[in-house]
């Protein structure tokens, strides 16, 4: 396999993933100088749901980020690398989108919370697959 392709692979997609993360962190620095908040949310709507929203992108983006850099360097084929890199952003862009329209249950966050567990599971399975020599 072609190692400097699967490597260019993970670089779009860590890339990619670090500039959602500093978006969705400008979303919260929005609503707190919106809202006069320096700590905490005060219990306000909106704030909350920034504040989740990059809360859970950072609880979910740094395995999945690790998951295709170790495939990088496994020799995974680019497109497995590619193909686990935007499963996670759509994942975490879908899941952001829906939390920061609405606190409560919604399509678009089921449907992120789904497309994160299909990268997880085809980065999983894919790195046991090319740990067995």
């Amino acid at each position: 396999m072609d190692a400097t392709a699967s490597a260019h692979a993970a670089a779009l997609w860590v890339g990619l993933h670090l500039i959602l993360l500093l978006v969705l962190s400008l979303m919260v620095v929005r609503q707190r100088r919106l809202h006069g908040v320096v700590l905490g949310d005060a219990d306000i709507p909106k704030l909350v749901q920034a504040v989740r929203a990059f809360g859970n992108a950072t609880e979910y983006v740094p395995a999945g980020l690790v998951a295709i850099a170790v495939l990088a360097m496994v020799g995974a084929p680019p497109m497995v690398v590619h193909l686990s890199g935007l499963l996670l952003l759509a994942g975490r862009v879908s899941h952001a989108v829906g939390l920061s329209r609405s606190g409560g249950a919604s399509i678009l966050r089921s449907a992120g919370v789904i497309l994160t567990w299909l990268a997880y599971i085809l980065g999983g399975v894919a790195l046991i697959f090319y740990a067995i020599p």
